[in-house]
């Protein structure tokens, strides 16, 4: 977050979770060479020790930058703070069914990084994401706008590559978007899609109807086969923080699906879920309202009800202070 006074130390992020998610953003980061300064906690030192001085071997090979495992002193003069520590699915679990775990790792991630005067944007991608974008929001005491949620970045690149090899075109050519919760209830817009500045009817006119509904599920499922081939998800979901980092950096105003709390969005108020939003400098600047299908908004309605009523399950652990 840019301030009015000269900070010696701009240029960093704190990563606070040195799994397989805060390793190899850290890692990604590096490579994009986002931020000169990487700073690794974890309630494991060891861990962030190894991880960082393993990035660091790799960091003379790639671009400059200095990597260390540290502590939220260390944490507070970063400009950005990544939060990944949290409950770990196994299996066939749903993110929610870690709801209460994570929310009581991430209250007291945030609350540590805040007590030592972190004032930055911090970016969440601890599951379930969307529950905990809101636990790290009442936790931090920041505008709504320095709180980030990956939310359904991951989701929508998923349905933009499952477009891709349907329609034999390459996914950078695509515009689609996944709303909602990042989680069983998400929401593929369809109706959104846009090849060429073509409907998908219009793109698909005279060839074979696509499977809509398989492709959503697809998508939808994507991150529980992963986890049953390899026990955990890293890659996408570290490219997807690294591209929120990225578009608040370089100030870029990019639209992304990222979640953040509403304030009446499709009648929906105080819970965070995914909508397009502009991402600068100061973290959310604008939430984009597209036009949905009445399927769509009815399926947007009842992802927001859902995690409505997952976070009143953990609204004790949440409120913690």
């Amino acid at each position: 977050m840019k301030t009015d006074t000269a900070d010696p130390a701009e240029g960093r992020i704190a990563i606070i979770g040195a799994g397989h998610v805060g390793a190899t953003a850290a890692y990604a980061l590096m490579l994009r060479a986002l931020f000169l300064e990487i700073v690794l906690i974890d309630s494991n030192r060891a861990l962030a020790e190894a991880e960082a001085a393993d990035i660091a071997d790799a960091n003379a090979l790639a671009r400059p930058s200095r990597i260390w495992a540290g502590d939220y002193t260390e944490a507070a003069s970063a400009s950005m703070a990544l939060i990944t520590a949290g409950g770990a699915t196994h299996g066939g679990q749903t993110r929610l069914s870690v709801a209460a775990q994570s929310a009581a790792i991430v209250s007291d991630c945030v609350g540590s990084l805040m007590d030592a005067g972190f004032r930055g944007v911090i970016v969440v991608s601890a599951n379930p994401v969307d529950l905990m974008t809101r636990v790290a929001l009442h936790r931090s005491g920041l505008p709504p706008a320095q709180v980030i949620g990956t939310g359904t970045l991951l989701d929508t690149s998923r349905l933009k590559q499952s477009l891709s090899a349907a329609l034999n075109v390459s996914p950078a050519s695509i515009d689609a978007l996944v709303l909602g919760e990042h989680g069983d209830s998400e929401v593929a817009v369809f109706s959104a899609v846009r090849v060429g500045g073509q409907t998908l009817e219009q793109f698909c006119a005279g060839s074979r109807a696509l499977d809509q509904t398989s492709i959503a599920r697809q998508v939808r499922d994507a991150g529980y086969d992963i986890v049953k081939g390899k026990g955990y998800t890293s890659w996408g979901v570290a490219t997807a923080i690294v591209r929120i980092c990225e578009a608040v950096v370089r100030n870029e105003r990019a639209v992304l699906p990222v979640s953040t709390l509403l304030s009446g969005q499709y009648g929906l108020s105080d819970l965070c879920l995914s909508l397009p939003c502009v991402v600068g400098a100061g973290g959310i600047e604008r939430i984009l309202t597209p036009d949905l299908e009445p399927d769509e908004a009815v399926a947007l309605a009842a992802s927001g009800k859902l995690l409505m009523t997952a976070f009143a399950a953990i609204s004790e652990v949440a409120s913690a202070t």
